[in-house]
């Protein structure tokens, strides 16, 4: 399978304090990879170092091209989209507003509507609310609207850090499973940061679990969820 993502000995920091200690990693095109760890481990740090929203040294290459360095709209715009802890809704707008801003880079402006109506179809209940005030929909439904939001960009990786967070069991099964569809479907690479390593494991074709700034284990996610001992050393379930 072709490489889509890798990162090669990958540092970060903000200001004098340094997070991630030399980050070594790559994912495959189509596929979906969990990164996991305990809280300070440096997975949301990662995923802003791909993004250009910190301070890094290192090589990460993206479909091929060295993206190191470039300014975090460039990096959208080669097909990138972030969905941020704390999901980034526009509570002033209304869902559909936040949905076009989604679509900023892109200028065909048919696709977008296309797109959006595929969006709806993904999250009926955004449709129903597409006028609605943004932050007067539940936790759920803004998460909805944060992986929808991302999706609008027409990406070729999504990376999404702690979509459940916060969110009812129920609603994270259902968000979880939208999530394989956009992969199957849209042919979507997704990189996921969760806390919930069963979760993420269930939905992920591989994992890499990184601790204290560095990857110390990754592997097949089946391998992973079946290994007693990586599962009480590093996942705590």
């Amino acid at each position: 399978m072709t490489v889509l993502l890798e990162l090669s000995g990958v540092h970060a920091a903000y200001g004098t304090t340094r997070v991630l200690h030399g980050i070594d990693f790559a994912m495959q095109e189509n596929a979906i990879t969990a990164l996991l760890g305990a809280n300070g481990a440096g997975k949301t740090t990662t995923l802003r170092a791909i993004c250009g929203m910190v301070r890094t040294e290192g090589a990460i290459r993206f479909a091929g091209r060295a993206i190191h360095g470039r300014k975090t709209e460039d990096i959208a715009r080669l097909g990138i989209a972030h969905v941020p802890d704390g999901r980034g809704t526009f509570l002033h707008l209304t869902t559909e507003e936040n949905l076009r801003l989604g679509a900023y880079v892109r200028k065909d402006r048919a696709a977008v509507a296309r797109d959006l109506e595929r969006v709806y179809g993904y999250f009926p209940r955004l449709k129903e609310r597409a006028h609605q005030q943004a932050g007067t929909l539940s936790g759920g439904e803004q998460q909805m609207l944060a992986v929808s939001r991302a999706l609008m960009l027409a990406p070729k990786l999504m990376l999404l850090d702690e979509p459940s967070f916060g969110l009812a069991p129920l609603v994270v099964r259902e968000l979880f499973g939208i999530l394989r569809a956009i992969n199957t479907d849209e042919r979507v690479s997704m990189l996921l940061v969760e806390q919930n390593a069963a979760m993420a494991l269930d939905l992920a074709d591989r994992a890499c679990v990184i601790e204290t700034g560095r990857v110390v284990l990754s592997g097949a996610a089946s391998d992973l969820m079946r290994d007693d001992a990586v599962r009480r050393s590093y996942l705590g379930y």
